[in-house]
């Protein structure tokens, strides 16, 4: 007596091929940006240790004065102007990314998306790696660090829009607010995995806090160039557009007993198609096209200030909890985790009020408007007690990066495929890279601020987030407005049709 076929073949077999390539896609988009964010993070772990307060440490060299109590700071930023000097690290990084963003999706649309994705995340790896051999080379002009900053900086655009672009080009228009909020958690996994890294080797030897996350990503560069696959129709698979059609014939195909010939004549139909239809990519999109599309501007600017925010914490809250609470850079790297655990709940929060209610800008505003008073608490209560640290930064996470990923994800490839465009989805990397490079915008000038106010007093640099806060919420006024009023004309259609 033979078996029946097993559970686990069963469920293998109900699985459609393009599902499982889809799914492939998400996982491989995933672990590359999570590679990009993990070797980002380093920098600011490692602050703590390149100035720090030595006074505690046993057995210092017998030339060291008693009074000296930074005798194990890493020259040149031993000096009392090591925030600014810091500050100018982070600055030379978020300046040449921003600028770099706003070519890179236009390059990243005229090659091909393996190579340019492949080789940008190799070149990450050297270019971060470098700056650990700083340390085994005893290497103190400040010059070295801030040259493979630009260049790190450079090099790390190639990333977003092509990750973005890939997801555009499987996965078509639709409720995926939620989805893609999940995708996008792979920042805060990177930034997470990234202080857990940078954060075992900080205290022993911070040059491995750089190498290994270098090895890391360009290894996920190798990854990229033997399995990504840029578009479904290059491996047989349908396109979102080509899904959608077929779902909508098999819904009003009507049921009768040549159902299974009709059925195989719409997926041959669709099979023919893929092979006529799409035998050419869509045309890139210029520049001043893409900024034609409505809304692109106004959360291109929001997300200037709120990316300047979120980045203030990637770059600077080690250690600003090293500093305000007395942990060790360790310890402070750890903690600071928390606020990314807060981004990743932030982030799927956002996304499915925006799929619920199909109203992003609403849903950005109203967390950016929560964010401001939060700031303040965390600022005045934050570090009372290891409770209060570990619930303050939770909720600043889910409030500050929830809009953040909103935008970064769902509102830019809505944007990129926007019914303007007429179906060319090669609009997506360059929308995605104007969008995201006027965040880093935001990014560069945010850290680089903190770095100068911070030297007058932390409460400073809060002040200043929260007025980046309120800029972001009042950017995004005439589209709250105007989908205020669609709410409106929604409510009055749907009373008229109850009378």
């Amino acid at each position: 007596m033979r078996s029946s076929l097993a559970p686990a073949i069963r469920l293998l077999q109900s699985v459609s091929r393009d599902s499982c390539y889809r799914g492939f896609i998400i996982l491989m988009t995933f672990l590359f940006y999570t590679s990009y964010h993990l070797s980002r993070k380093p920098i600011s772990i490692v602050k703590g240790q390149l100035h720090r307060n030595c006074s505690a440490l046993p057995n210092p060299p017998q030339n060291i004065s008693a009074n000296d109590t930074t005798w194990c700071s890493w020259a040149p930023f031993e000096n009392e102007n090591y925030k600014e000097l810091l500050g100018t690290l982070d600055t030379a990084f978020l300046v040449s990314y921003a600028v770099g963003m706003f070519f890179s999706g236009i390059v990243g649309e005229r090659l091909p998306l393996r190579y340019y994705l492949s080789g940008g995340m190799i070149i990450c790896g050297i270019f971060t790696s470098f700056m650990g051999l700083g340390y085994y080379w005893n290497i103190h002009a400040l010059w070295y660090f801030i040259l493979f900053q630009i260049l790190n900086g450079l090099a790390q655009t190639t990333g977003w829009p092509s990750v973005v672009t890939c997801m555009g080009n499987w996965f078509g228009k639709g409720k995926r607010g939620f989805i893609m909020g999940i995708w996008n958690s792979h920042t805060a996994v990177g930034n997470i995995l990234g202080s857990l890294i940078a954060g075992a080797f900080v205290s022993s030897s911070w040059g491995l806090s750089f190498i290994v996350p270098g090895i890391i990503i360009a290894a996920f560069g190798i990854i990229c160039f033997f399995f990504l696959v840029e578009y479904p129709e290059d491996v047989g698979c349908m396109s979102p557009e080509q899904l959608e059609e077929k779902k909508e014939d098999l819904e009003d195909m009507p049921v009768s007993h040549n159902s299974t010939e009709t059925v195989f004549k719409s997926t041959e139909n669709i099979v023919d198609s893929r092979n006529t239809h799409d035998a050419e990519h869509p045309q890139a999109i210029s520049f001043i096209g893409a900024l034609r599309i409505p809304g692109v501007v106004e959360f291109s600017l929001c997300l200037l200030f709120a990316k300047l925010v979120s980045y203030t914490f990637l770059y600077w809250l080690p250690l600003y909890i090293a500093n305000d609470a007395q942990f060790d850079p360790k310890e402070a790297g750890d903690l600071s985790t928390l606020f990314d655990v807060g981004g990743i709940i932030g982030g799927i929060l956002a996304g499915a009020i925006s799929d619920y209610t199909g109203k992003s800008a609403i849903t950005c505003t109203i967390m950016l408007i929560l964010t401001a008073p939060m700031l303040f608490v965390y600022n005045q209560f934050g570090q009372s007690g290891v409770s209060a640290t570990i619930a303050m930064l939770i909720v600043c996470g889910i409030l500050v990066n929830g809009p953040y990923s909103l935008i970064t994800t769902a509102v830019s490839a809505d944007l990129g495929t926007h019914e303007s465009l007429h179906g060319n989805a090669k609009a997506l990397s360059t929308v995605t890279a104007i969008i995201d490079g006027s965040g880093s915008i935001g990014a560069a000038l945010g850290p680089s601020l903190a770095g100068v106010l911070s030297s007058r007093g932390w409460s400073y640099v809060f002040y200043m987030l929260i007025a980046a806060d309120i800029g972001a919420c009042l950017l995004l006024s005439r589209l709250v407005y105007k989908e205020i009023k669609e709410l409106c004309r929604g409510g009055i259609r749907k009373s008229y049709r109850e009378m």
